[in-house]
């Protein structure tokens, strides 16, 4: 039950910045309705990106589905460029083919290792796609749900910087309005697309484990009170591009930590995954620090920090 997690979680995030709000911690805008208005579709957006998402890993692989979820990256690029004027150089579309290419060598490591070692979830796929009419349908079917998956990924993270723009949102608004405005989205998200039927509720909060399951849920709720403030803080500060990207690299650390601290098997094709992100992250970051030298060299009367006289 994605959609009541999440609608559980926004609520934990609207009581504890409202809690500190009042405290006088931190300030944001009170509630308008003109301010809720433009705001809604982003939240509309989400539970697209969330229900897209679950649908397309019903019928993809999850490294089959990474890898097109990093094509999103390339999307909202050239999103950027309609709606933001940016610009995307050749140095920068190469580190996103990296990130492909990087999402890919994983997935060919993972297939292989399932292979290998006889994975039941493998065994089962191979014998579902013996059938090879039926297998190229459900494979559509997949690939449908995954383009839209990443159609409206990008249009959520590029709407999300435009209405920052409009709306002059600082980040504690934009996260108390985009948490705020899922709530009543994801509730009827959920009693739509979700069993509420008391065998999958006991399922979902089984009664010797419900008290932890709340709680932890209500912890994870407060903790991504920094996770929604960083979000908007990176796609104000930098751009949809560079926080997408940090989306693909952030994955990175965490495989190395499972192959250096947790067991998971080191194999050629995952420590060339990782690599190879790592270096698309480096390609990346000097393709952006590029753009921005030249753009403030064409900029009369700037000399660029590099060229000052000592």
């Amino acid at each position: 039950m994605n959609f009541l997690l999440l609608c559980m979680q926004s609520s934990v995030c609207v009581a504890c910045v409202y809690t500190v709000k009042k405290l006088g911690i931190i300030s944001f805008r009170d509630f308008d309705m003109k301010d809720a208005k433009a705001w809604y579709p982003i939240s509309v957006l989400l539970v697209g990106v969330i229900y897209t998402g679950s649908k397309s890993l019903q019928y993809l692989s999850i490294p089959v589905y990474t890898i097109f979820k990093n094509l999103t990256i390339i999307l909202i690029a050239y999103g950027e460029v309609i709606w933001f004027g940016g610009r995307v150089t050749a140095l920068t579309l190469v580190s996103f083919i990296l990130m492909v290419v990087s999402s890919i060598i994983a997935a060919w490591a993972d297939i292989s290792d399932a292979l290998v070692v006889g994975d039941p979830a493998v065994t089962e796929a191979t014998s579902v796609f013996a059938n090879v009419s039926g297998a190229i349908t459900k494979m559509n079917v997949g690939y449908l749900w995954m383009f839209l998956n990443c159609a409206t990924s990008a249009a959520y993270v590029l709407t999300m910087r435009k209405r920052i723009k409009v709306t002059g949102f600082s980040d504690w608004d934009t996260m108390f309005y985009n948490n705020l405005l899922s709530i009543p989205v994801l509730g009827i998200a959920s009693i739509i697309a979700e069993d509420w039927g008391y065998e999958n509720l006991s399922l979902n909060f089984p009664p010797e484990t419900r008290n932890f399951l709340l709680f932890a849920i209500a912890f994870s709720g407060a903790a991504a009170v920094g996770i929604s403030y960083t979000t908007a803080w990176c796609i104000r500060a930098t751009s949809s591009t560079t926080y997408s990207m940090v989306g693909a690299l952030n994955k990175l650390p965490v495989a190395a930590s499972g192959m250096i601290f947790f067991g998971d098997p080191v194999t050629f094709g995952s420590v060339t995954a990782v690599a190879v992100g790592f270096f698309a992250g480096l390609v990346y970051a000097v393709a952006k620090n590029n753009q921005k030298k030249a753009e403030a060299a064409s900029q009369p009367g700037i000399i660029p920090l590099a060229n000052r006289p000592s």
